[in-house]
């Protein structure tokens, strides 16, 4: 199974990288993908690549289910 999560950029480094946060964990991924990526952006991150951006309200829903996934599954 595949799955993509929304991240939030947090600095960009050159024309096609950044570095994103995801519950504390940062990464350099490729936005090459997207056009006028920015600091403070959400992006829905897969294998390394931001394949789409999304809002944070949309951001935050998405990342409580999976923390909510997270915290049954342990159970």
């Amino acid at each position: 199974m595949c799955l993509a999560v929304p991240a939030r950029v947090v600095t960009l480094l050159d024309g096609e990288t950044a570095v994103i946060d995801l519950d504390g964990v940062r990464r350099t991924i490729s936005i090459a993908l997207l056009e006028g990526v920015r600091e403070g952006d959400y992006v829905i991150v897969h294998v390394g690549y931001a394949l789409s951006r999304l809002d944070p309200e949309e951001a935050a829903r998405t990342l409580a289910l999976i923390a909510e996934a997270r915290l049954e599954g342990a159970r």
